[in-house]
């Protein structure tokens, strides 16, 4: 399977380049058009990415595995992402996690049968004053509870 950005990506990629001093400081923003472009960061795309910008495959791969944003496999459509930082934690972010864990019949760190969730419990997301909270995707939900994370689930579906 090859890996190529869609020619909008192409457009925002060159942009890119223009904008930062040298090709290695692009690498997280590219990172970033490829994960949106494909959902996750494959083998592929680091090769694709390592020739764009003159580094090594090794280079590529260290960065990905380094940050936790970088998906390194596919996941479901909806990715949520729960608070699990201090705050969020000593507001009910386990008892979030426990009721999404039952609604879906998936674990952290897995993803539907029907890859439309994917599940993951991250560090602080600075929305600590209205913990508990989640991201899914790009979206915030904030002030959790039982009620709103049944009816969110359920307008995702």
């Amino acid at each position: 399977m090859n890996f190529e950005f869609i020619p909008e990506n192409k457009r925002k990629f060159e942009e890119y380049l223009k904008r930062y001093p040298q090709k290695k400081a692009v690498l997280l923003p590219a990172l970033w058009l490829v994960q949106e472009q494909q959902g996750w960061i494959s083998p592929e795309s680091m090769e694709y990415l390592a020739k764009l910008l003159d580094l090594s495959h090794a280079y590529i791969y260290e960065t990905v595995t380094f940050y936790t944003m970088y998906n390194k496999k596919p996941i479901g459509k909806h990715h949520i992402q729960v608070c699990n930082s201090v705050c969020c934690w000593l507001r009910g972010s386990q008892e979030t996690v426990e009721q999404i864990k039952k609604k879906l019949n998936i674990e952290v760190g897995e993803t539907t049968t029907d890859k439309r969730f994917h599940l993951s419990t991250v560090e602080c997301l600075g929305s600590c004053g209205t913990a508990p909270m989640m991201q899914i995707n790009n979206d915030y939900y904030e002030d959790l509870t039982e009620a709103k994370i049944d009816k969110i689930l359920k307008e995702l579906k």
